[in-house]
């Protein structure tokens, strides 16, 4: 499927949710023996189990799985300590792009919750905060790159704690 996208046209395709990291195993052991990973980038290679096989034959399907979401699939699933999202912007914003614009410290999932955010920007960041916070009771944090030791440290960024 096709639709427009300014004066031209982009392919459409689905975006399900992540449901599983068939890789867990190994990605966990890895990390048990002190390896940095880069995983889930682009938010993975989208499959599902074959309809008329037994739950046994993955294949490739035509979607865009989100980063975020899966990025914060993988880290529950590696009980990670604290879940960052780094980004080009200092910090998650309420009224973004108008003169009440601020941005936001340290706030609840609750508090976060109550706002709007765009699904094309911040939105699948903050939903991706807000389950990891909720399902874990852990800590999620959104900044800049540039000030990821003071994100970790949790004096950067959103910091989004539970309600």
């Amino acid at each position: 499927m096709f639709k427009p996208d300014g004066d031209s046209w982009r392919r459409v395709v689905p975006s399900p949710e992540p449901q599983h990291i068939f890789e867990i195993r190994p990605i966990r052991w890895l990390l048990e023996h002190g390896v940095v990973l880069i995983c889930a980038g682009g938010g993975g290679v989208p499959t599902m189990f074959q309809p008329s096989a037994a739950r046994e034959t993955l294949i490739g399907v035509e979607a865009v799985i989100d980063k975020d979401l899966a990025s914060e699939l993988l880290a529950r699933e590696t009980a990670a300590d604290v879940y960052v999202m780094a980004t080009d912007v200092e910090a998650v914003y309420a009224d973004w792009g108008t003169p009440q614009q601020r941005a936001l410290g340290r706030v609840t999932t609750h508090e976060l919750r109550q706002q709007e955010f765009p699904a094309g920007s911040m939105g699948p960041k903050v939903e991706a905060a807000c389950r990891f916070v909720e399902a874990t009771g852990g800590r999620a944090a959104i900044g800049a790159l540039t000030q990821i030791q003071q994100i970790i440290a949790g004096e950067g960024g959103t910091q989004v704690v539970a309600s």
